[in-house]
């Protein structure tokens, strides 16, 4: 059952500041999509990868996943 469970990845947005210098402002806020088996190692990935102060991890799914596909500059980033 574990293995399973590693196997599936879902589709994080994660929202984020370029730098951890400046304080954030929700104007500099950027996002990312990425691809993990949890809200924790989307959120890892991009800390071990990146200098960006993390704000929020989003879980999409369903109608919101779709919308963000047909709206949104979607793009998955692969590290």
């Amino acid at each position: 059952m574990t293995q399973i469970k590693e196997l599936i990845h879902m589709i994080y947005k994660v929202y984020y500041q370029e730098t951890k210098e400046r304080n954030p402002k929700r104007e500099q806020t950027h996002a990312l999509y990425i691809e993990a088996a949890s809200d924790v190692d989307a959120r890892q990935l991009v800390e071990d990868n990146t200098p960006y102060n993390i704000e929020f991890v989003q879980l999409l799914d369903g109608n919101h996943l779709a919308y963000e596909k047909e709206h949104a500059d979607f793009q998955l980033t692969e590290f």
